[in-house]
C-alpha cells in the first residue's frame, strides 16, 4: 500500500475510534485535523497540535485522536466555557490541565487508548526538547507545569530526558503549586471542583509569564511597537493553538450548494463565450509616478508591523525545504571510517579525526503560487493582503522559493460585452459562465522580489476588484504551475467570498461557478500535482478546499501570523492529509 494510501487508511482508523468513544457521528476526519460537519474540532493543547513526525509516527497519531474523543466525552464545553479565564497565557494553562484531567480518566479496559495518549505527550514532550522551546524562560516554565501535572494525575515520573532540564524549575514551583497539583488529582472525576484548582494553576503561572515578559520586553525594547513584537516573540510557538471555538464563532462559513442549471442543462461547465477574456498587467496601466507612490505606501505599511523577514525565511526554508546530498564531510569524530585516514591512526593512536560523513543541504525545489481574488468585498482588505504578499514573496525569495503573484477579476460589472452578445442571440438558455474574465499577473515566476516589488504594488490599483470566476482562475493559475520543472507546486488562493459574477448568476443559478470551483479543487487535490490551499480572509473556506486557513485581517498582520502561515504553507500534505 502507498504512503498516501496507508495515511488516508490511518485517518478513516482513527475518525471510526473518536466516534466510537465519543458516539457522534458527525465526527470525521480531513487533512489530519478532525472536523464536526465542515467545523474543525478545537485542539486544546499544545501536544495534540499535528506534527510532521505524525505521518510516521501511528501512535502518536492514534494518541492524538484518542485524547480528542476523551475531551469531547468527558468534558463539558458549556462549563468548561463558563470558567476559563480571558488572559492568553491563563488560558492555555486552564485549557492544558482540562485536557490532562479527561486523559487521566480512560476507562477502565481501554488499555490500547491509554498507551496511545500516553505515547502522543512523551512523543510531544521530546519534540519541544528537540525543537529548542525549552531554551526561553518562559517555554521552560508552561512545559514544566505541563510535566508536573501530567505526572501527578496519571502517577507516572516525568520524561527521562527531560527531567534534569526542568528539576530546578520544577523544585522552585512545588511551594506555590503544590496544593493545587493535589487537589487535581483529588478532584479529577468533577469537572467544578477540578476547575478551582487549575484555575489557581493558571493564575500564578499567568503572572509568572507577565512577570518574565515585562522584564525581558524592558531590556530589549525601546519603542511600544518593540515591546509588542517582542512580547509576542516571548510567547512563541505556544500560542500557535488559537481559541478555535471562539475563532469558529466569529468566522463566517463560506455558502457552498449544488447547481440546479447544471442538472436541468445535463451539461458540464460551461463558458458562454471567451472573445472578450484577457490577461493583463495591471502595472503596465498605472503611470510611473502613482506605481512609485503605491509602492512607498506599501514600504510604510510593512516597515510599521516590524517584520523580521530574515527570520520569516529561515521558517520557510525550514517548513518547506528537504535535505539533499553534497558530497563528503571528512576529519569527523563519528560517522564511516574514512580508509584513508588509517595511516594517521597509526602514526598517532590518540587520533579520532578518522570518519567522513555524508554532507546534507537543505534544497527549496518548489514554487508557490498567490492567486487573490481581487472581487469588489476584497478591497476593503486590499492593504494587510498587499502586506501580507509582499512579505511572504521575499522571505520565499530568502528561502530559495520561486514565487508569482496572480489575481482575478472580469473585465465589466453584471457580464460586459459577453453578456451583450447572449441577448443579441436571443438569451438562449442555460448559457454557462456569462462575463469577460480577467485575468492578472503581478509578478511572474521567474523574477525576483526586488525586480517585481513595484508590480506588486499595482494590487492598489481601485478599479480592478469587480466580480470573481474562481473556478477558472484556479485552473488558469494551476496550470501555470504545472508548466514549471519544480518537485514541488503550492498554489495559495486568496478570497474573501464565495465566486460570485451577477450575470451568470441571474442566467443560471447562484451555484453555477460555486459547483465549478469544487471541482476544479477536487480535480487537482486527486491529481496531486499542484497543492492547491485556501486562504480566507475573514471566511472559513472549508467547503472548497480541503488544506484551508483562515485569517482575521481586521489586524495587520505580524510576526506571529507570518510564522503560522509559513507552518502551513509549506506542511507536507498528502492524500487524505
Amino acid at each position: 500500500m502507498s504512503g498516501s494510501r496507508e495515511l488516508a487508511r490511518r485517518d478513516a482508523l482513527c475518525a471510526a475510534t473518536v466516534r466510537a468513544l465519543t458516539g457522534d457521528g458527525a465526527l470525521h476526519y480531513r487533512g489530519g485535523r478532525l472536523y464536526r460537519h465542515l467545523r474543525p474540532v478545537p485542539l486544546h493543547a499544545p501536544h495534540l497540535r499535528r506534527d510532521a513526525r505524525d505521518d510516521e509516527d501511528v501512535a502518536a497519531t492514534r494518541g492524538a485522536a484518542d485524547a480528542s474523543a476523551l475531551r469531547i466525552a468527558l468534558s463539558d464545553a458549556a462549563v468548561h466555557q463558563a470558567l476559563a479565564p480571558e488572559e492568553p497565557v491563563e488560558r492555555l494553562i486552564f485549557d492544558m490541565l482540562e485536557q490532562l484531567r479527561c486523559e487521566a480518566l480512560v476507562p477502565a479496559g481501554m488499555e490500547g487508548v491509554r498507551d496511545n495518549v500516553r505515547h502522543r505527550f512523551d512523543a510531544w514532550s521530546l519534540t519541544c526538547y528537540e525543537a529548542g522551546l525549552l531554551d526561553s524562560d518562559i517555554g521552560l516554565l508552561i512545559y514544566t507545569v505541563a510535566q508536573m501535572a501530567a505526572s501527578r494525575l496519571s502517577g507516572r515520573a516525568v520524561l527521562e530526558e527531560t527531567e534534569g532540564l526542568i528539576e530546578a524549575t520544577r523544585a522552585a514551583l512545588a511551594p506555590s503549586l503544590g496544593v493545587a497539583l493535589a487537589g487535581l488529582r483529588r478532584h479529577c472525576g468533577d469537572q467544578r471542583a477540578y476547575a478551582d484548582h487549575a484555575l489557581d494553576i493558571a493564575r500564578r503561572i499567568g503572572a509568572m509569564v507577565r512577570d518574565v515578559r515585562h522584564a525581558f520586553v524592558e531590556s530589549n525594547a525601546s519603542s511600544d511597537d518593540d515591546k509588542e513584537e517582542a512580547a509576542r516573540a516571548m510567547l512563541g510557538t505556544w500560542f500557535d493553538i488559537d481559541d478555535e471555538e471562539g475563532e469558529a464563532e466569529r468566522l463566517a462559513l463560506a455558502a457552498s450548494g449544488e447547481s440546479s442549471a447544471r442538472e436541468a442543462s445535463g451539461e458540464g461547465y460551461r463558458i458562454f463565450t471567451t472573445r472578450h477574456d484577457k490577461t493583463i498587467r495591471p502595472a503596465t496601466l498605472i503611470r510611473a509616478a502613482l506605481l512609485r507612490e503605491y509602492r512607498e505606501r506599501l514600504d510604510d505599511l510593512i516597515a510599521a508591523r516590524h517584520i523580521n523577514v530574515p527570520r520569516l525565511a529561515r521558517m520557510l526554508q525550514a517548513s518547506i525545504a528537504v535535505p539533499q546530498r553534497d558530497g563528503w564531510s571528512f576529519g569527523e569524530e563519528e560517522g564511516r571510517i574514512d580508509g584513508r585516514r588509517l595511516a594517521q591512526l597509526v602514526a598517532s593512536p590518540g587520533e579520532r579525526r578518522l570518519f567522513r560523513r555524508e554532507r546534507e543541504r537543505p534544497n527549496a525545489d518548489c514554487a508557490v503560487s498567490f492567486l487573490i481574488d481581487c472581487s469588489g468585498s476584497m478591497k476593503a482588505s486590499i492593504e494587510p493582503v498587499a502586506v501580507m504578499i509582499d512579505v511572504l514573496v521575499r522571505a520565499l525569495g530568502m528561502a530559495g522559493v520561486a514565487t508569482e503573484v496572480l489575481g482575478f477579476t472580469t473585465g465589466a460589472w453584471n457580464g460586459g460585452r459577453a453578456k451583450l452578445d447572449w441577448l443579441a442571440l436571443g438569451r438562449p438558455r442555460h448559457p454557462g459562465r456569462l462575463n469577460e474574465a480577467c485575468h492578472m499577473i503581478f509578478k511572474e515566476g521567474d523574477a525576483s522580489w526586488r525586480a517585481a516589488r513595484g508590480d506588486i504594488a499595482a494590487l492598489f490599483k481601485a478599479d480592478l476588484f469587480r466580480e470573481g470566476i474562481d473556478g477558472e482562475a484556479v485552473e488558469w493559475a494551476c496550470s501555470r504551475l504545472v508548466a514549471r520543472g519544480e518537485a514541488r507546486r503550492i498554489l495559495v488562493v486568496i478570497s474573501d467570498g464565495s465566486p460570485m459574477d451577477s450575470a451568470t448568476a441571474q442566467a443560471n443559478d447562484s451555484c453555477y461557478l460555486d459547483q465549478h470551483l469544487r471541482e476544479v479543487v477536487e480535480r487537482y487535490d486527486a491529481a496531486r500535482v499542484v497543492e492547491v490551499l485556501g486562504l480566507g480572509v475573514g471566511l472559513d473556506l472549508s467547503p472548497y478546499y480541503r488544506h484551508h486557513f483562515a485569517v482575521d485581517l481586521s489586524v495587520a498582520p505580524d510576526m506571529t501570523l507570518f510564522a503560522k502561515l509559513a507552518g502551513w504553507v509549506g506542511e507536507r500534505r498528502r492524500s487524505g492529509g
